[in-house]
């Protein structure tokens, strides 16, 4: 098995590559059109085939970041899985399981950040998007549904093992890749709050417009 990171400097944005090489199957979740031509040399030169495109969520109203990027994901060749029903989408119901080379891509349910978000648990890896960095996304730094946000992380991300490995949808100033121990004993906006108390720290937060 085969991960590959690929990082935008401009905008934080992270997406990712996974493969199964042996069965000559990959997955990307959350690419950028604008990546596609080192994501087809990556493809090319390992011999792999598409066979997902995940995207953990758009945003309501100005999901085209830049304008047509949905149009392109559309081209790449392979299904589009997201949680937001729109043409061209195959929806796919919480715990529903993707297959890629022997195994599978688990979809996860974890609205919060937008209403219809969703996470890829894959191995021992989760990729959730912006589900934990709360105000990293350049499109939409506030939480649309702030309950739903902490329901979502208590409920389907804080259960999993501790060593599981959470990958980030944007990042700036901290690393990508934490684990759910680090994320549920040191998250600056998880750790040691309670439901009413993560409320009232979002609401308290200096929101960029």
């Amino acid at each position: 098995m085969t991960l590959r990171i690929l990082y935008d400097e401009h905008s934080g944005a992270l997406s990712y590559l996974l493969a199964d090489e042996a069965a000559h199957e990959a997955a990307l979740v959350d690419p950028r059109s604008g990546d596609w031509p080192v994501l087809m040399a990556l493809l090319d030169e390992a011999g792999l085939r598409l066979r997902w495109v995940l995207r953990t969520h758009e945003h309501d109203g100005h999901d085209d970041q830049p304008p047509g990027e949905f149009g392109r994901l559309l081209c790449l060749g392979a299904p589009l899985v997201q949680g937001a029903r729109r043409e061209g989408v195959r929806s796919v119901a919480d715990g529903g399981r993707l297959p890629l080379g022997a195994g599978f891509v688990q979809v996860l349910h974890t609205p919060g950040h937008t209403a219809h978000c969703q996470s890829y648990l894959w191995q021992d890896r989760v990729f959730c998007g912006d589900l934990l960095t709360a105000d990293a996304c350049p499109w939409q730094p506030r939480p649309a549904l702030p309950a739903a946000l902490w329901d979502s992380v208590q409920q389907r991300i804080f259960t999993l093992p501790d060593e599981t490995l959470l990958f980030a949808g944007h990042e700036r100033r901290a690393r990508a890749v934490t684990t759910v121990l680090e994320q549920r004993r040191w998250s600056p906006h998880f750790a040691g709050l309670t439901r009413d108390g993560f409320l009232a720290h979002l609401g308290a937060l200096a929101w960029p417009r």
